[in-house]
């Protein structure tokens, strides 16, 4: 009985031949094209069916505050980037160094760099500590 009610429901599907006009304004057509963002729906024609026949829909779910973790993580591997990119720079540089005085001019240049990656690190401790207390919190 299982396999006949399948197939019904398979030729349901196939036999769809009646077509429904229906205008909307833009207003009504941005909220309709929102809500169907929200859904998991493959189609419009899905989700317009699925909403008009009152059958549910599988709306997508966001983690708030894992989306506020994951922007702020992003910006601070952007901080990151350009800092790890000067210190492979410099011990690029370093290999290459034939003076004494061409490594005295590293040394200086090392130190604002160095001073650039410690607060940088310190900057990330303290969202993290700060993220963990929210996340704590709620």
């Amino acid at each position: 009985m299982s396999n006949e009610k399948e197939k019904m429901m398979k030729d349901e599907k196939k036999n769809r031949n009646r077509w429904l006009h229906l205008r909307l304004n833009e207003h009504e057509y941005k909220i309709l094209q929102k809500y169907f963002a929200d859904s998991l729906c493959p189609k419009l024609s899905d989700f317009a069916r699925k909403n008009l026949l009152r059958k549910p829909v599988v709306l997508k779910y966001r983690n708030q505050s894992l989306d506020e973790l994951i922007s702020e993580l992003t910006k601070l591997r952007t901080e990151l980037n350009p800092i790890g990119n000067n210190f492979n720079q410099a011990v690029k540089k370093l290999h290459s160094l034939s003076q004494i005085s061409d490594f005295k001019m590293w040394i200086l240049g090392f130190e604002t760099d160095k001073k650039m990656l410690f607060n940088s690190i310190e900057d990330i401790r303290m969202t993290i500590r700060n993220l963990s207390e929210k996340w704590l919190q709620s």
